[in-house]
């Protein structure tokens, strides 16, 4: 039988320690590289939710109110002049702000 040589306790925990030190930078280096990666260049590809817009369809069933967009404005470009009756959430149609989700049902085609 062979015969272990009994190495100290500090012996031990100074080469567990030295190891995860070893482990945490090759950790920090790869989180640094994946970070670092270049992103594609493409043109083609659109935001979700851009500016009163869902899913780049300005005027679907569900829209999303823009930055600086009225009911007004809203209802000229989608087509929809029943915008209040259809969202009775909205109980000032002067108090509209970006984020606000309508439903709209354009009366005339696009």
């Amino acid at each position: 039988m062979a015969a272990f040589t009994k190495k100290p306790l500090s012996t031990v925990i100074s080469i567990a320690d030295a190891a995860l030190w070893y482990c945490a930078l090759a950790l920090i280096a790869l989180i640094l590289l994946s970070s670092l990666r270049e992103t594609p260049v493409d043109n083609t590809i659109e935001p979700a939710v851009r500016g009163g817009k869902l899913a780049g369809r300005p005027c679907d069933e569900i829209y999303v109110v823009g930055e600086g967009e009225t009911l007004h404005t809203i209802s000229d470009k989608c087509g929809d002049p029943f915008i209040v009756e259809q969202n009775p959430h909205i109980h000032d149609p002067d108090d509209v702000f970006p984020g606000l989700v309508i439903k709209i049902t354009p009366s005339k085609p696009r």
